[in-house]
């Protein structure tokens, strides 16, 4: 009988313990397992705001690979109509490897997932007259708000271009594996005292689902200082097939990615071996711009670019407009020679991300 009283007496002196350790475990288990992207319980509430089209969500569910683009190049980054041309010939070579472009938005109060030639046409159009607004994370429910007010107060505007980090959301949301831009934002240049930094890098930093394609950091940025920020926030930059780390018009900046792939095939393991161990944290694969264009244009650009700096420091120009106006002033001040790299560089990327989307894809069905 003393036995059995030991024995009833004590599992509740163990069982706090084992309690408290179980709960540990289910709280670490729901972090790692947590996820931005569309569940079965928000995704009836989020489809009253996201419209996804219909090649994009056909694509989504037969394993087709798909490619997401931003839409600020359209609206922000040239002049119209190239800057139609040019988000089409993008599509078009992302299309002709096989894979499913996805240019996101924010159109007539939806944010949409792959847009029509229409609709890319619209935002380059009213673009050039500035009736687009640049959106990032903070952005987007505003200018969905902003599609309910009467067209008396339109002292806001109502289509929004998604950036680097409102592309970057939307389609980790999505699941969509590959994201391709030209370069993304980072620590601008004074940010000692300024403390202007690009929210690309947060959103990168909170990236599960999707990888970053691009030609590096923006040379008009403090690039050790961007690569600093992102080492502390857990991303992984990978340079593809090069050592070094490239400045968007120039193959070499001066400082080294975290790593280095030579392949897209070795792209795709890279991106399994952090979507099996849910790291949670963002990849940045930097492709140098085709060597070409740097030996033609890079030198040059570059003295624009330092010139570009001066006169928005003179101005005074700040926030989000410093990315907008150093870009336009550098392709006047290079007479056109930086927005014919800035394409070349853009559709290099988009061959290299779909290369490694089909690769994914390959991955996903051997898997199953």
């Amino acid at each position: 009988t003393k036995v059995q009283n030991q024995t009833t007496m004590s599992p509740p002196a163990v069982e706090p313990a084992v309690a408290a350790a179980r709960r540990r475990i289910s709280s670490l288990n729901s972090h790692l397992c947590s996820s931005s992207s569309l569940s079965s319980t928000s995704s009836s509430s989020l489809s009253t705001r996201i419209f996804v089209s219909d090649k994009v969500q056909t694509a989504l569910k037969n394993n087709i690979p798909v490619v997401a683009l931003e839409s600020t190049i359209i609206s922000h980054g040239m002049s119209y109509p190239e800057n139609c041309k040019c988000a089409m010939e993008v599509e078009d070579i992302i299309s002709s490897k096989g894979c499913v472009p996805a240019t996101i938005a924010i159109i007539d109060g939806y944010v949409k997932v792959g847009l029509s030639r229409k609709e890319i046409d619209r935002l380059g159009m009213e673009g050039a007259r500035g009736g687009v607004q640049k959106v990032s994370r903070r952005d987007i429910a505003p200018i969905l708000a902003n599609w309910l007010l009467p067209e008396s107060s339109l002292g806001r505007l109502k289509l929004g271009a998604t950036t680097v980090s409102a592309t970057l959301l939307i389609a980790d949301m999505m699941k969509i594996p590959v994201f391709v831009t030209g370069g993304i934002g980072g620590v601008h240049r004074g940010a000692e005292t300024t403390f202007d930094i690009s929210s690309d890098l947060t959103e990168l930093s909170r990236a599960k689902n999707t990888v970053v394609v691009c030609a590096g950091v923006k040379s008009i940025l403090d690039i050790g200082k961007t690569l600093e920020v992102l080492e502390t926030l857990g991303v992984t930059t990978v340079g593809y097939k090069t050592t070094a780390f490239p400045a968007f018009f120039t193959r070499d900046s001066g400082f080294k990615p975290s790593t280095f792939v030579n392949s897209a095939e070795e792209a795709a393991n890279l991106i399994d071996a952090r979507n099996a161990l849910r790291l949670n944290s963002g990849v940045l694969f930097a492709v140098p711009v085709p060597e070409q264009y740097e030996k033609a244009t890079g030198a040059e650009i570059e003295r624009c670019t330092t010139q570009a700096i001066r006169e928005a420091k003179r101005r005074r120009i700040s926030g989000r407009d410093v990315t907008p106006f150093l870009l336009k002033r550098i392709v006047e001040l290079s007479k056109g020679k930086s927005l014919s790299t800035n394409i070349a560089l853009v559709k290099n990327n988009a061959e290299v991300g779909a290369d490694i989307a089909i690769v994914l894809k390959d991955m996903r069905r051997s898997a199953t």
